[in-house]
């Protein structure tokens, strides 16, 4: 399985992007956001997210994301986004001069969470890793692509055979930025069977 352009959607096409061969740049838009109700009373289903539809139900999706962001909320990372009120995102999410939140949401039946915890505001990469597992999927991050460590394991109720995954970038509030991607592949799923 690949991530080739030929075989990619997008949900809220941006008005600008680049896609070559091995890497993939969208310049966000101000106001685009992914979150439904809980806690901030808001709906936003209006981010870009490009993605790839399988049915495959074992395996892992891997990329790392780049990006220079300077304002709060501003974010970029790996989404499995079924319909507006049903989805999963991981990502970097700018906060201020001293620090960013990594942190994960699911979206289940039309509600969002959010997961995260704090890392510094000059971290400008981070590669991830979302694998699946029939209608479970776990999530990953790495500083260096190699060693991973656990974000998240989390259930999508809308999720039967086929899912749509890939990669999105936003800017909820009045800014842009440019969110580059690379090192995109598919692999044999790295989240172990439970014992």
């Amino acid at each position: 399985m690949t991530f080739q352009k030929e075989t990619l959607f997008w949900v809220n096409e941006p008005e600008s992007y680049t896609m070559e061969e091995s890497k993939i740049i969208i310049n966000t838009e101000p106001g685009t956001d992914f979150w439904q109700r809980t806690y901030y009373n808001f709906q936003n289903d209006n981010a870009p997210a490009l993605l790839k539809k399988t049915s495959q139900s074992y395996f892992s999706f891997l990329v790392k994301t780049e990006f220079d962001s300077k304002h709060r909320f501003d974010q970029c990372g790996v989404i499995v986004y079924q319909n507006s009120e049903n989805w999963i995102k991981a990502s970097i999410e700018y906060e201020n001069e001293e620090f960013q939140r990594l942190g994960s949401v699911v979206t289940n039946l039309g509600y969002s969470d959010w997961a995260t915890t704090d890392i510094p505001a000059s971290q400008k990469y981070m590669y991830y890793r979302l694998s699946r597992r029939g209608r479970d999927f776990c999530i990953e991050n790495s500083f260096d692509g190699l060693n991973y460590k656990q974000m998240r394991i989390s259930h999508l109720f809308e999720v039967e055979n086929e899912i749509q995954i890939g990669i999105y970038a936003c800017s909820p509030e009045h800014s842009t930025f440019k969110a580059i991607f690379t090192d995109i592949s598919f692999t044999e799923c790295q989240w172990k069977e439970h014992e």
